[in-house]
């Protein structure tokens, strides 16, 4: 567990890494208040896994290639080292908010590619999509969109 963590003791608070599917309701977020959590708690929404990499297996968590398809189109092919924040940053910052404790997840962020900024058009999902996403080492997850009603 930790609080207010210093950026320098960071990593010693992080048990490892995992694979999360970071997907946003965007009516939720672009409509009414406009809040970027509000689209991010829904039922079934960020699964995370298969499993969990120990911190100790992973030799530099900034470098991790990582990609993301929806029905066999890959729209996201990235890298953790275009993170906008670093994992030491991520856990300090957060600790300063919150109490951290063991089990707790910290979702880091989504590369370049979300549907929601491809030009000329958004592309949002729709139900009976498959997408599927990995990260190196970390492992895939593939999940069937469907109808929230």
């Amino acid at each position: 567990p930790g609080r207010y963590i210093d950026e320098a003791q960071a990593m010693d608070h992080v048990a490892g890494y995992c694979v999360d599917n970071d997907i946003s309701e965007r009516h939720y977020q672009l409509e009414g208040t406009g809040t970027w959590d509000k689209g991010k708690g829904c039922d079934t929404f960020g699964p995370i896994g298969p499993w969990l990499v120990t911190a100790d297996e992973v030799a530099d968590p900034h470098a991790l290639g990582l990609w993301l398809e929806v029905d066999g189109h890959r729209y996201q092919h990235s890298s953790t080292g275009q993170m906008v924040f670093r994992v030491p940053t991520l856990v300090s910052y957060v600790s300063r908010f919150m109490s951290l404790q063991p089990g707790d997840v910290i979702s880091t962020g989504t590369p370049p590619g979300v549907g929601l900024g491809l030009k000329p058009e958004p592309v949002y999902l729709r139900a009976g999509q498959t997408m599927r996403l990995g990260i190196d080492g970390l492992g895939e997850q593939r999940q069937r969109t469907v109808d929230a009603a």
